[in-house]
């Protein structure tokens, strides 16, 4: 398996199909560079070099104890972007890695990278605060850590169904998907998963975008049950300085993977070959 090191010595994972031009693909949570599969073989087959890694602790990284957290995901991109030296790559981010995405920037500059693309992406903050009082209460989160912690493989067989809307009239997802789904859950280590839950709710990325000086593509469903737009999308576009917002009406969390696929590979092509 090709696998860099990390600042800290942990193996990640990452697959590099085709040539040219670098797209990095960062995954949500608790998935693994698999979940890009389709975006990988397409870029590729569009003259792109696609890029996809397994986040600390996910998939066939390594499962160090400490690092689990936005900060230390950022780093270990940029160990990636570097040891593969990367110039001019465009940046794709989904959930969890849509934060992994924006701390990069905000954290290591643009040098590298001349564009970004957040789907259904966690920033600005979702945690609801004094200073964020839109954001989900601490609750919701606090009951995904238990669902972790108690039984997760329950939980992640349970979970695909609000991230694909599958409990909306006329919605079904194959079995098939909610077993890759479970699968890549349960190859995350337990503590990666239990930490990661604060990384992507408690991250607050309000600094970091205004320092983003590229374009950035935001693409959110507006029934997007698990990062609900209008405390995410709606609020990242407005923070950046050079920002397209493109909202899919009915659209899930889970976009790669849904119905929505294909309007959302036309919309990533376009961006980034404009």
């Amino acid at each position: 398996m090709a696998t860099i090191d990390a600042f800290d010595g942990t193996p990640i994972f990452y697959k590099d199909w085709g040539s040219g031009r670098p797209v990095v693909f960062s995954h949500g949570w608790p998935l693994n560079a698999d979940a890009w599969d389709a975006q990988l073989r397409f870029v590729a087959d569009n003259g792109f070099r696609g890029i996809a890694h397994d986040r600390r602790g996910h998939g066939r990284s390594g499962q160090p104890w400490n690092g689990n957290d936005m900060d230390t995901y950022a780093d270990d991109l940029a160990a990636l972007i570097q040891e593969l030296d990367l110039r001019d790559a465009v940046l794709v981010g989904h959930s969890t890695g849509g934060g992994e995405v924006v701390r990069y920037l905000g954290r290591h500059g643009t040098g590298r990278v001349s564009k970004a693309v957040l789907l259904g992406a966690v920033p600005p903050f979702l945690l609801q605060t004094a200073d964020n009082p839109e954001g989900a209460p601490i609750e919701t989160f606090d009951s995904i850590r238990n669902g972790v912690e108690s039984d997760r493989s329950q939980f992640y067989k349970d979970l695909p169904t609000a991230f694909y809307n599958a409990n909306r009239e006329g919605v079904t997802i194959s079995d098939g998907t909610r077993d890759a789904f479970w699968l890549a859950g349960m190859q995350v280590g337990l503590k990666a998963a239990y930490d990661c839950v604060a990384a992507f709710s408690e991250s607050d990325f309000r600094s970091d975008l205004p320092t983003i000086d590229i374009p950035v593509l935001v693409v959110h469903g507006d029934d997007d049950q698990i990062v609900p737009v209008a405390i995410s999308g709606v609020k990242t576009a407005e923070l950046l300085k050079d920002a397209t917002l493109k909202v899919y009406e009915g659209a899930p969390h889970g976009i790669v993977g849904s119905p929505y696929q294909a309007r959302f590979h036309a919309d990533l092509l376009d961006f980034i070959t404009s």
